[in-house]
């Protein structure tokens, strides 16, 4: 029978090689002599704590987490799961990697379902400390062995691996929605607040506009009942209930109707979409806004004039141009959305717009620039935006019969839209875009068109692998 080491023998075994006393080897690891002497000799010996491993690990030379996996059964000593060492061990691997030691430690922890919660609370102490990839083993266990499916403890956990797994691709997010889509419900207020509104954004990105409209709503509903009781609060001079959120509360509740009002722009409604203008530009009036909630709703207020221009010149009405020209000049952060709804209506309506091209030239032309760095627009909105704008100023050229502007523009729209694995829309766009006017490009835009879509299946290839 193959006799298999334990970590005392293997120590036992490395000191007789090296000729260790206990007193010798006690001078060079810091351990106390008796202590090192009860941990190897005692009946029962005493348990070895994971910094003394630590200790007896760099004294004999090894590198950091030497014996660990043996170690794993000084944590179960007798055993039972002994947590004041377990929490120890589990931080050590956290530091240095060690995901094959977490996940044996969490295996047999588990088979008493009571650590379950003690598993959940390490998880959420990792997560608070910025260690979101360490404590993803943790919510996933949590997930595995937790017994009631409508549990709080289990739509947090979910919630912490859909807001992990969010990125620039909009496949994985669409995905990452649909996984999560059964729990916002069981989470505490404060977090459905931010899962509601993650989900409208995610589900407004890959054009799924009535998806992203019943998320609104129930943004809606939630947060203005959140406002309420508030409201009900400082009326009887009782003290009101903060809640820990993302954002500030006024953002939820304006977001509810703005994402509303822009879902039904998206679908040709302008409308139905001017309707909701009037429930977010005037949130200064709210009682109780701090500083921090007066400069959001004054951000609601700039985006509710904008986006009444915004309706009027989508809807054809070229009398509201130079109003709209005059707040994108006013407020720079909305020139890059402002020129795309310009370019979207000269399109559909067929004027030209050169004149607001040639007074926003020196933006459009940073824009270009950025076509090498087009992680510089950190969240999805924005790279969409981007994308959209060099598409449609790209078919205004080909309207004009500019074709190597147009194909240039083409090109960055392109490049943006692999960056976020949007398939659906430059397959359908963009790839027949270029096919139409292809005999109009030149070889190096046939070259660079052909090295964009190899950079797009080859991006498609590494998110899906």
């Amino acid at each position: 029978m193959k006799h298999t080491p334990t970590i005392r023998s293997k120590i036992e075994t490395e000191l007789k090689q090296r000729g260790y006393t206990f007193s010798s080897f006690s001078k060079i690891s810091g351990i106390n002599r008796g202590t090192f002497s009860t941990m190897l000799n005692s009946n029962p010996p005493k348990p070895i704590s994971v910094r003394q491993m630590d200790l007896i690990t760099k004294a004999l030379g090894y590198p950091e987490g030497w014996l660990y996996e043996l170690y794993i059964d000084e944590c179960f000593y007798d055993g039972k799961g002994h947590w004041k060492r377990i929490k120890p061990f589990l931080l050590r691997c956290v530091d240095l990697g060690r995901k094959d030691c977490i996940q044996k430690v969490l295996v047999r922890l588990t088979e008493d379902l009571s650590y379950v919660s003690t598993v959940f609370e390490f998880a959420e102490e990792l997560h608070k400390e910025g260690k979101e990839n360490e404590a993803v083993p943790f919510y996933e266990c949590v997930i595995e062995n937790e017994r009631y499916y409508h549990s709080e403890r289990l739509a947090i956990c979910q919630y912490r691996l859909f807001c992990y797994s969010l990125n620039t691709d909009l496949d994985n997010n669409r995905q990452a929605a649909i996984k999560f889509a059964p729990f916002p419900k069981n989470l505490p207020e404060n977090y459905q607040l931010d899962a509601l509104l993650k989900l409208t954004n995610i589900n407004f990105q890959f054009y799924d506009y009535d998806t992203a409209i019943h998320y609104a709503k129930e943004l809606e509903v939630l947060v203005t009942g959140i406002l309420w009781d508030q409201a009900q609060a400082r009326a009887k001079d009782r003290e009101v209930t903060r809640l820990n959120t993302e954002r500030h509360l006024i953002v939820y509740y304006g977001q509810a109707y703005l994402m509303q009002g822009n879902a039904l722009e998206k679908q040709g409604l302008y409308e139905a979409a001017m309707k909701f203008i009037p429930y977010y530009e005037n949130l200064t009036r709210f009682e109780g806004l701090d500083e921090v909630g007066m400069i959001e709703a004054q951000k609601f207020e700039v985006w509710g004039k904008a986006n009444r221009l915004n309706l009027q010149i989508l809807m054809g009405d070229k009398d509201s141009l130079p109003a709209y020209v005059e707040l994108m000049r006013n407020n720079p952060q909305e020139i890059l959305l402002g020129l795309l709804t310009i370019i979207e209506s000269a399109n559909n309506y067929s004027y030209s717009v050169d004149d607001t091209l040639d007074l926003f030239a020196e933006n459009i032309n940073k824009f270009r620039e950025l076509r090498t760095d087009i992680s510089y627009y950190h969240t999805n909105n924005s790279l969409l935006t981007y994308s959209r704008f060099f598409l449609e100023l790209s078919r205004y050229f080909f309207n004009k019969g500019s074709y190597t502007e147009a194909i240039n523009n083409m090109l960055i729209s392109l490049k943006a839209s692999s960056q976020l694995n949007d398939k659906t829309y430059y397959i359908k766009s963009i790839t027949l875009l270029f096919e139409k006017y292809k005999d109009h490009s030149t070889e190096e835009q046939r070259t660079e068109y052909e090295k964009a879509i190899k950079a797009v299946e080859y991006n498609t290839k590494q998110m899906t692998s």
